[in-house]
């Protein structure tokens, strides 16, 4: 099941090669839910300003990803696993979709519900609260997906290639799924964020710490320990995660791994910046200087993607 907890300067020398990604985005992108970047701004603290920014980025930078391999038509179903209060799903159905999202914790509905009140009454949103892997396709999802959404989730989920499994009966023939996550190693792939300790909060890299002098930094200083250990044993790397993919038959259709992750455009208002090519072929280093990765993925018995599959690309 999916935990409850689902809530840099970097050296010059991995600046060298990397693409202004925030530029190309914002040609492509509509401008409407440009949201100011404030550095000082608590970022999970204020919902409803974390809600517009959830779909904002999406807008700017997942849709026009999905974009680039596969038609998004009027009309496509677009599941969200871990879909919070559906900001995320918000840019899809202003795009035209029809957005299914599945959230574990009511509490976490409650908001979505009154800030998509009109998504709700037209149909285009529906809410299921409910573990994924409780869910059928049919009777209470309505069907099957063009574009399944994980984002920032699969990091959290224990045992990812049995959903991952579960997910082939969820896809369209044409359909595909959307991942975006913080590699494990990356300097924040703790998601020390959560601390209530100032410090800890911002110390890059620690929980890679063996596990016991881990547990007793957080011990010592009361952080939420059995959160923060959760995030630990269901750590991912970009090569786990592709080795789950292939285990499971999927296949790779569009990569980008990101030196600066789009959303710190809003948290600190740094443009996003893809990894250079050349770190992002470095096996296991990657890990560490990329902090978010976006995978478009598709089941490999999908005739229709054939011809694209075999040309596909995985960009840095």
């Amino acid at each position: 099941m999916i935990p409850r907890n689902k809530n840099l300067i970097i050296n010059r020398v991995f600046l060298r090669g990397t693409l202004d990604y925030n530029e190309q985005c914002l040609n492509q992108a509509p401008q409407k839910f440009v949201v100011p970047c404030n550095p000082m701004f608590e970022f999970h603290k204020d919902r409803k300003r974390y809600f517009d920014i959830q779909v904002s980025n999406t807008a700017k930078y997942v849709i026009p990803f999905v974009r680039e391999h596969m038609q998004l038509k009027p009309g496509a179903r677009v599941l969200e696993i871990g879909a919070g209060e559906a900001g995320v799903l918000k840019a899809f159905i202003d795009e035209g979709c029809i957005g299914v999202g599945v959230e574990l914790l009511e509490e976490r509905v409650v908001n979505g519900r009154k800030w998509l009140e009109p998504e709700l009454a037209s149909g285009k949103l529906t809410y299921i609260v409910s573990d994924i892997y409780h869910v059928d396709v049919e009777r209470d999802l309505g069907g099957k997906f063009d574009l399944i959404v994980l984002k920032d989730v699969i990091e959290h989920i224990y045992n990812q290639d049995k959903l991952l499994e579960k997910l082939h009966s969820f896809l369209l023939p044409h359909g595909a799924i959307f991942f975006g996550f913080p590699p494990w190693q990356m300097p924040f792939g703790g998601h020390q964020q959560i601390c209530t300790n100032k410090v800890l909060a911002k110390m890059p890299y620690y929980h890679l710490l063996p596990e016991g002098l881990y547990k007793y930094i957080l011990r010592k200083f009361d952080q939420p320990v059995k959160d923060l250990i959760e995030i630990r044993d269901t750590r991912l790397s970009l090569e786990k995660f592709e080795r789950i993919l292939r285990k499971t038959s999927y296949r790779v259709m569009h990569r980008r791994l990101f030196l600066i992750n789009p959303i710190y455009e809003y948290k600190f208002g740094w443009k996003p910046r893809v990894l250079s090519s050349f770190v992002g072929r470095i096996p296991w280093f990657r890990n560490f200087v990329t902090t978010t990765a976006y995978y478009l993925v598709t089941a490999v018995a999908t005739p229709a993607l054939a011809p694209l599959l075999s040309t596909d690309k995985l960009s840095q």
